[in-house]
């Protein structure tokens, strides 16, 4: 039997076949061997795994003075007002306390963290709001922990936005007594079910002082919601799962674009706010953590931070920051994202190209409708949409032009000419914009006039431009459009002497170099005295 070398998908599907054992969603692929087809892909539904998500977040403090250091600051201890050591200096490294410290890594060194100004408007309240943005949709993995070096808020609200700032939403608010700061039930996440496990909630676990030294972390808990559906040991995840399949309202709830802490009252040690005193409460946050992953829609197991943003490595035939959407000539059905079901693998729901589906129907997203012409013997759109035409939508209409910044799938593909009614010769322009001119226009738009053409609704040439059509016998040029004569001259550049009837005597004509309208008009006049008569 003679040997040969392996084929390729025979040895990538040895070389997989020596690979671990995939877990839960972290593979989009694999290659399996049936004995009718030979090697191939099977593809399941992915995700990225979790990761440090301060790593990649910009952070905004607010209002713009609420850090120390400018001007600088004395902070006395919460528990000792007459212990006011520390200093805040934005011009000294050494004393200043940026927004930037609250996700640096500190390692076996001393304890960096922001630090906000003092009480020293009261009773105004000190408030701040520090926001963290990922310019990307995440989904939660674990809890979120915030440090404080201070003392733990008095009261404070989580709030979360799906929209890159745009709105917000409460996730959680935190107060030493709900009722009295935001009207609310104490509660906590023991408290809830799987009928309200997306209740918005007020804790009082992590605002009651308990001294400084003893407790610094607030959470929001992520763990435990999951664990309403998962077990308290989250070992039934297929639960959970299942859920956020048929429930998007919970898959959303965990998923956020933007995070902001609203600071709304510091810690005052468990007693009133001593007035004299003020410069003794303030806020300071060490760290903030936040674990999670890059939502994907299950169709990529890693994401990849370049040019300061996030990006999902899309499989499936997807695309997009978030996969959201099918690549170019693979819209052959509706973009859906990936499933959990059946767990452990789920279902990829891979974008199907259009060739697999109705002959060669690919209309770009521009048409939803095919329609199959006999005669022809060819498959076409129906009703192309967003200003394309053709077969499969992959042209512009008429009076439009390619927009050579966009895919062509994307719904501005095709940008109006605008040509100018006056100066061009139709509405049409060719694949960079630039459309037809009459004589005399130009510009892209043939909104302009060439060197010696004016503008009067249209392009005309100029009579006169005080260079080679010059005015003679002391006539001005007026905008281009005709020589003002002075007394006892006439002609279109002033060329002609008139005789006085009383006098009989005549201007002669400029003995100047005739110009070409000179030289025009006496031509015409020729040609009309050599003219027969009738």
């Amino acid at each position: 039997m003679r040997s040969g070398p392996m084929p390729m998908l025979q040895l990538a599907a040895l070389v997989y076949s020596l690979l671990p054992a995939r877990t839960q969603y972290d593979s989009c692929k694999s290659l399996v061997n049936t004995d009718d087809a030979g090697p191939s892909w099977e593809f399941y539904a992915c995700q990225p795994r979790p990761v440090p998500m301060k790593r990649y977040l910009r952070v905004k403090v607010e209002p713009a003075g609420v850090t120390c250091g400018d001007p600088p600051e004395r902070f006395c201890a919460l528990g000792n007002p007459y212990m006011c050591f520390s200093e805040c200096d934005a011009s000294n490294p050494d004393l200043a306390h940026p927004p930037k410290l609250m996700f640096d890594q500190e390692g076996n060194g001393p304890v960096t963290y922001w630090q906000s100004v003092t009480w020293s408007k009261y009773p105004e309240p000190l408030l701040a709001n520090i926001t963290l943005s990922w310019n990307k949709s995440i989904q939660l993995t674990e809890n979120i922990v915030i440090t404080f070096e201070a003392g733990r808020p008095t009261s404070m609200i989580l709030e979360k936005s799906l929209n890159y700032g745009r709105t917000w939403q409460p996730y959680q608010y935190y107060a030493e007594d709900c009722m009295e700061a935001f009207r609310m039930e104490a509660k906590n996440v023991r408290d809830l079910s799987p009928v309200t496990a997306l209740q918005i909630i007020c804790t009082e676990d992590y605002s009651k002082w308990v001294g400084f030294e003893n407790e610094k972390n607030l959470h929001f808990e992520v763990k435990e919601r999951f664990a309403i559906f998962a077990g308290s040991l989250l070992q039934n995840m297929e639960a959970l799962y299942k859920r956020m399949d048929i429930n998007k309202g919970l898959k959303d709830f965990f998923t956020l674009t933007d995070l902001r802490i609203r600071l709304i009252k510091p810690a005052t040690g468990g007693t009133f706010v001593q007035r004299k005193y003020l410069n003794k409460y303030f806020y300071a946050i060490s760290n903030v953590e936040v674990m999670g992953r890059c939502k994907c829609n299950m169709h990529a197991n890693s994401c990849h931070f370049k040019e300061g943003n996030l990006m999902c490595e899309c499989e499936h035939n997807t695309t997009g920051q978030d996969c959201g959407k099918c690549r170019k000539n693979y819209k052959a059905k509706s973009w859906r994202p990936g499933s959990y079901s059946p767990y452990p693998m789920g279902t990829a729901n891979s974008c199907v190209a259009a060739s697999s589906a109705y002959g060669n129907c690919e209309c770009y997203g521009h048409s939803n409708r095919c329609s199959y012409i006999d005669y022809l013997k060819i498959v076409t759109c129906v009703s192309c949409k967003h200003n394309t035409r053709g077969q499969h939508c992959q042209h512009c209409r008429l009076g439009y032009y390619r927009n050579a910044s966009a895919e062509l799938d994307d719904e501005n593909v095709c940008i109006e000419c605008n040509c100018n009614q006056l100066g061009s010769r139709h509405d049409r322009c060719n694949e960079t914009g630039h459309c037809e001119c009459k004589a005399g226009a130009t510009g892209p738009k043939c909104e302009d006039c060439k060197p010696g053409y004016h503008w009067r609704l249209g392009c005309f040439p100029n009579i006169c431009d005080n260079e080679l059509q010059m005015c003679q016998n002391g006539g001005t040029c007026h905008q281009n459009q005709r020589c003002i004569c002075p007394k006892g001259y006439s002609g279109i550049l002033c060329e002609a002497g008139n005789c006085d009837p009383e006098s009989g005597i005549c201007n002669a004509a400029s003995t100047s170099f005739p110009g070409p309208w000179t030289v025009l008009v006496s031509a015409l006049t020729l040609l009309l005295a050599m003219a027969p008569c009738e």
